[in-house]
């Protein structure tokens, strides 16, 4: 059997539906097993060993109708017998329908359906702490005969090569790995989703005021450099002697295998929370206000992963809220109503919890 399983975007989504190869090949281990993503996600799922082979959506393919054709005529060249389109967006809708393949699903869309043998719907109530966003995407191997009770948790994989390297990197920049490290998402994949800086430097500041011998990290890329910057200006003296500002992932793996020696990823809540996750380290998570914490809070179990969202503090600020989405444009107002000391002595249980 040839499968091809279609996630483009975002790497929180590929990472979390790469868990469909795993399931796939337990019960098919003869399987061959294909991966559409966009290149930029690829850091994520190198080295995944029920992966055989990736397919690189690009730019050009967004863009370009005629590249988008080109790409989906070179999938149906590969004669997969199964394609499961995760992503279910204009481009994979079209990949689907020219591949050629006999079953085809996908979640179920009203205007798509009849591209696709079998369509689910989104369960919108979780029953196990893996979350929505677990559950939802294992419904799609009903077709397969699956059993989809068996819960996969995303796993990355990291070289021993890697985790050495990132060890030398701290040590060299005088981290002593025997007293507690963190990485602290302190900025968000958009405003939209970023804790407002004056609280993240008091969410910093509460966590070495608690373990004075912490050791923070801050996870950014250069072009935030400022912004992190910012929130560093924003801690306290003492703390800032704590902050390592230098020592950062100059590409993602270098940030996974960074934060493979960590006692904890503390911050907001993103793509960084779900490969934390993935490597087997807490996380105190902070939530967008807009942000439906119910499919994204996977595992948390108030002990080593713990999320918070404004809507636990403040539950009357969502009585007439449908879909919380809807409060995006309103996410700075709804942040700021969103203070640290709600959660406070949460992460202080959660910093405590990991000795």
């Amino acid at each position: 059997m040839k499968v091809l399983i279609i996630q483009q975007k975002m790497i929180g989504d590929v990472l979390t539906s790469s868990i469909l190869f795993e399931a796939i090949k337990y019960k098919y281990p003869d399987a061959t097993l294909h991966y559409v993503i966009n290149s930029h996600t690829y850091p994520v799922v190198e080295h995944n060993p029920f992966i055989d082979q990736f397919h690189f959506f690009t730019q050009e393919h967004e863009k370009s109708k005629r590249e988008l054709w080109q790409f989906a005529k070179a999938i149906r060249k590969e004669h997969f017998d199964v394609v499961i389109d995760v992503y279910s967006k204009y481009s994979s809708n079209l990949i689907s329908l020219l591949s050629g393949a006999k079953t085809k699903i996908s979640k179920y869309k009203w205007y798509t359906s009849f591209i696709y043998s079998h369509t689910y719907e989104d369960k919108t109530t979780s029953q196990t702490n893996a979350g929505l966003a677990i559950e939802n995407r294992l419904q799609l191997l009903y077709p397969l005969n699956i059993d989809n009770s068996k819960i996969i948790r995303p796993k990355i994989y990291l070289t021993d090569k890697e985790k050495v390297l990132a060890k030398k990197v701290l040590e060299t920049n005088h981290i002593d790995l025997k007293k507690p490290v963190y990485m602290i998402g302190v900025l968000g994949s958009g405003q939209a989703k970023t804790y407002p800086f004056d609280y993240m430097a008091k969410i910093i500041d509460t966590i070495v005021s608690n373990e004075p011998k912490s050791q923070i990290l801050f996870n950014y890329i250069p072009n935030q450099k400022g912004d992190a910057k910012a929130i560093y200006n924003l801690c306290t003296p003492q703390t800032q002697k704590q902050i390592y500002f230098e020592i950062f992932g100059s590409s993602l793996r270098e940030f996974l295998a960074l934060t493979s020696h960590c006692e904890a990823l503390i911050g907001n809540e993103g793509g960084a929370t779900n490969m934390a996750k993935a490597l087997g380290i807490p996380t105190f998570t902070i939530f967008a206000p807009w942000i439906m914490k119910e499919a994204w809070n996977m595992f948390d179990n108030d002990q080593t992963h713990i999320s918070v969202h404004l809507n636990d503090y403040d539950a009357n600020l969502y009585q007439d809220v449908e879909d919380p989405k809807a409060l995006k444009s309103r996410s700075t107002a709804y942040y700021e109503k969103f203070r640290p000391s709600f959660f406070k002595d949460k992460l202080v249980q959660f910093v405590n919890g990991l000795d």
